[in-house]
C-alpha cells in the first residue's frame, strides 16, 4: 500500500514572507487604527472647533473640558493613524504602538463615553478587537 503524502494547510497563495505587508488580523488592525485615528482627529477638530455641539449628560463622574479632549482626540487620533500604518507595514514598532495606543484610546472612549454614548462603546469594542488582533499576529503566519 502507498500512501500519498497529506496536502499542507499552507499555499503558496499570498504576497511572499518578506514583502512587507501584512494579511489577515494584523490587516483588519490596522485598518481599523487608520480609521478610528482618522475618525478620532475629526471628532478632536469639532470639539475644539465647535464647543456648543458637545451635548453633555448630566450628573456623570468625570466632568471635562470639551476643547481640552478635542486636543486629546486631535494628536491621539494622529498617533493611531500612523501607527495604523506601520502594522499595516507590517512593522515591530506599529504593532508595539498599536497595542498602546489601541488601549489608550479605549480609555479615552471610556472618558468620553457621556459626550458621544453610542459611538464610543463602538470604538471601545473596536480596540478591544485591534489589541486582540496584534497580540495574536505572528509574522510567520501573514503567508497562508
Amino acid at each position: 500500500m502507498t500512501t500519498t503524502p497529506r496536502a499542507s494547510y499552507r499555499t503558496t497563495a499570498g504576497p511572499p514572507a518578506n514583502s512587507g505587508w501584512v494579511t489577515g488580523l494584523a490587516l483588519f488592525a490596522g485598518v481599523m487604527m487608520l480609521v478610528n485615528g482618522i475618525l478620532d482627529f475629526c471628532q478632536g477638530i469639532v470639539a475644539v472647533l465647535t464647543n456648543d455641539l458637545i451635548v453633555t449628560t448630566p450628573r456623570y463622574a468625570f466632568r471635562f473640558d470639551a476643547t481640552s479632549w478635542g486636543w486629546i482626540h486631535i494628536v491621539l487620533g494622529a498617533l493611531v493613524a500612523l501607527a495604523g500604518l506601520g502594522v499595516l507595514r507590517g512593522a515591530l514598532w506599529g504593532r508595539v504602538a498599536g497595542i498602546a495606543l489601541a488601549s489608550l484610546s479605549a480609555i479615552s472612549a471610556f472618558l468620553w463615553l457621556p459626550y458621544y454614548p453610542v459611538w464610543n462603546l463602538v470604538v471601545i469594542a473596536l480596540d478591544v478587537f485591534v489589541i486582540w488582533a496584534l497580540c495574536v499576529y505572528r509574522k510567520d503566519d501573514s503567508v497562508l
